[in-house]
């Protein structure tokens, strides 16, 4: 005997009114999800339950749980609540650690990249497996780099080498410094970003100075008992048309999102000195710096700094402009796309391009889910709007409210006045 069930329509459109006095009695009533203020999930008009893919731990089609770098994609800025929480945060110091788990993050441009945080999160969850007899995460930075806050990314323990020989390509001297690391610290794991910014060489170099066959292209660690070392990982394999499973080697490099980024614990990121001093090593390889490339030559799937323009950008010559002074590659939403204003390789979104740039600079762009999607693993996203309560502005790491016209036209007149001759000064 089938069962029949009847649909109050009253009740639906309360449960979708989030402003009607009821909404909160009507949604516990259904046992409606609501995440950081904001519903995660809901009956549309068919009956069919609806889930907002932006909810902190939505777990897509494929089983992957997003990952929300900013904090900020719930659909609402951040509350006192979540600042207070922020600041309350669990403060962890490991004395004397049963072992090390050592992170060589690629460090791009002075800054852990997300890419970095995601490896850190990786490597505090092998760390903390044991409560009892708990793991510190060693990091080996190089170069000069401008991360004041090491401790919130989860880093137990750091090893700083600045010196000028460690600048731009040095993967022989690198090596070199990796080894000592090894000698005086001998750490269970090591951990590198599989990226091409440096980590995906290097971390192939270690793994053959130790003798060890790395584990390449890791997008997750499990728990496994029966392992040596007890985890075993899984790699993207056969140009990503298939997973390999083995037990997690010594030396691994995952990839981005292999875990989520540590927001719940302050670490001491105490800084340690190496006892011995690291040989000088002759190096083969000169580098002769960075090439000068043509950001409108550069892909958008490649590119680290992009100002993207939609619907709201009126002068467009002043937007070519500005992308010319900033240095800066050229994206546009869907809109200006349909509109002509820019060429169909260069939309960004889940209809477009997905991209990663370090940096994102929405000018005029209201934020559609399709954009939002494209643009999740950018490292900073920075929006010019006048609609303060557009989704881009939730979404962005910092937002200006204006005309982008005139907003672009400072931008540029403060460039171009300290820039100083500098092409790249921006």
């Amino acid at each position: 005997m089938s069962e029949i069930i009847r649909r109050d329509p009253r009740r639906e459109w309360i449960a979708r009114n989030r402003l009607h006095p009821d909404n909160a009695a009507v949604l516990a009533a259904l046992g409606v999800n609501r995440a950081g203020g904001v519903v995660s999930e809901w009956m549309g008009p068919s009956g069919v339950v609806r889930k907002d893919p932006r909810a902190i731990g939505f777990i897509g089609p494929n089983g992957v749980k997003r990952i929300d770098r900013s904090g900020l994609q719930q659909g609402g800025q951040a509350t006192a609540a979540t600042t207070a929480a922020r600041d309350s945060r669990r403060t962890v110091t490991i004395d004397q650690p049963a072992f090390l788990v050592a992170v060589v993050p690629d460090l791009t441009g002075g800054r852990l990249s997300g890419h970095d945080k995601d490896l850190l999160g990786l490597a505090r969850r092998v760390a903390d497996a044991d409560a009892e007899q708990p793991g510190a995460v060693v990091a080996i930075l190089f170069g000069e780099h401008k991360e004041e806050a090491l401790g919130e990314a989860g880093i137990d323990r750091v090893v700083h080498l600045d010196d000028e020989f460690y600048a731009g390509f040095a993967p022989e001297a690198r090596l070199a410094a990796l080894s000592a690391v090894e000698r005086e610290m001998t750490p269970r794991f090591w951990l590198l970003p599989d990226s091409p910014l440096g980590g995906a060489d290097l971390g192939r170099r270690l793994a053959l100075r130790l003798g060890e066959r790395a584990a390449t292209g890791v997008w997750q660690v499990e728990a496994d008992n029966e392992a040596s070392l007890g985890w075993r990982c899984t790699a993207r394999g056969g140009a990503g048309s298939l997973d390999i499973q083995r037990p997690l080697p010594r030396v691994a490099l995952a990839l981005a999102e292999c875990a989520e980024p540590v927001d719940e614990t302050l670490h001491a990121a105490e800084h340690l000195t190496l006892a011995a001093s690291i040989p000088t090593t002759l190096s083969r390889i000169e580098d002769l710096g960075q090439v000068a490339v043509d950001p409108a030559g550069v892909a958008l799937a490649e590119a680290e700094f992009i100002l993207s323009g939609g619907n709201g950008v009126k002068q467009w010559d002043a937007f070519h402009h500005a992308a010319k002074v900033l240095g800066a590659t050229e994206g546009a939403s869907r809109v200006a796309v349909d509109d002509g204003f820019m060429a169909r390789d260069r939309q960004v979104g889940a209809t477009g391009t997905w991209v990663t740039a370090r940096v994102y600079m929405a000018v005029g762009i209201s934020g559609a889910i399709q954009h939002l999607q494209g643009i999740q693993r950018c490292d900073k996203v920075v929006a010019i709007n006048l609609d303060p309560g557009c989704d881009i502005i939730k979404r962005a790491d910092l937002a200006v409210i204006g005309d982008s016209t005139q907003i672009l036209a400072a931008l540029v007149a403060m460039v171009e006045q300290q820039r100083g001759g500098q092409r790249d000064a921006a």
